[in-house]
């Protein structure tokens, strides 16, 4: 047995992956095929009981946080979008009847101008080694798929933080392999979400990109979380969908709360809020 872990630090105790091994070698018995028997970390059964949700929870925030800093991954923009919206010129999947499949189609340029702005944060990314201002995406298909190709355009890393649905969603195939995660549980997924985020961008999207909207303006509002860019692509859609100026007005929020939102139309525009934010040297575009 060897004293030192795989990081060269001293650690005099088994190594537990090496355990498990041993514990997969003993000798069939009635004893050691019983479920009681397994190694608790390497029982399914077990791990999945319900009380060791928290145990669960635990692993998920774990897991990611532990991979990104060994990626030394250190600050990321992140971009929230529709599932269903198209890219240019195929079909609107999602359609149901003539007037989804305008409207979805006209959406498609949300595809290109999410596509865009994840290659303009990549190319500045890259002045940093890849680890400030990274894409994080849900992982999924539509402005989710469109940013992850952007990435991938400029040959950057990106995150995927995929989940598990009803109807099963795989990862798009434009997320770097070994930074595409898969939760459980919503909450957590949010929380990887905004730990790194230097900006949050918001295309239009439905019921989940409302609820990671109102969550990032949430926890801005209320001091929870610093003030970072948070940038609505498409006036028009976000104004038409939520009335952000009736709730002020109402005094449901207050009138300079609506200054937490920016809204922008194309990529360059959002990258020089996050420029001017942070007060980043260069044009609004980095250069290829």
């Amino acid at each position: 047995m060897s004293a030192k872990r795989r990081d060269d630090v001293w650690d005099p105790l088994p190594d537990s992956g090496a355990d498990r091994i041993r514990a997969e070698k003993v000798p069939t018995t009635p004893q050691t095929e019983a479920a009681a028997y397994r190694l608790a970390f390497a029982d399914d059964e077990f791990m999945c009981r319900e009380e060791l949700r928290p145990v669960r929870l635990q692993l998920e925030l774990l897991k990611p946080e532990m991979l990104l800093a060994e990626r030394g991954i250190k600050s990321t923009v992140v971009m929230f979008g529709g599932a269903r919206i198209p890219e240019p010129g195929t079909d609107p999947w999602a359609a149901k009847n003539p007037t989804q499949r305008k409207n979805l189609a006209m959406a498609a340029r949300y595809y290109e101008e999410a596509r865009e702005f994840a290659q303009v944060c990549s190319r500045h990314s890259a002045e940093s080694g890849n680890r400030e201002f990274v894409v994080v995406t849900g992982g999924g298909p539509g402005v989710m798929e469109a940013g992850n190709r952007g990435a991938a355009d400029e040959d950057a890393p990106s995150i995927g933080l995929n989940i598990i649905l009803p109807h099963e969603q795989a990862p798009n195939e434009y997320v770097t392999p070994d930074l595409c995660f898969n939760f459980h549980y919503f909450a957590i997924r949010k929380m990887h979400f905004l730990m790194r985020a230097k900006a949050v961008t918001v295309f239009p999207g439905g019921f989940g990109t409302m609820d990671e909207l109102f969550e990032s303006l949430t926890l801005i509002q209320t001091g929870r979380m610093e003030r970072v860019p948070l940038i609505l692509f498409g006036a028009e859609f976000w104004r038409k969908v939520v009335n952000f100026r009736e709730l002020a007005d109402f005094g449901t929020i207050s009138p300079e709360d609506l200054e937490l939102i920016s809204f922008v139309e194309t990529a360059d525009e959002a990258w020089q809020h996050i420029s001017d934010h942070y007060d980043l040297t260069g044009t609004s575009s980095p250069p290829v």
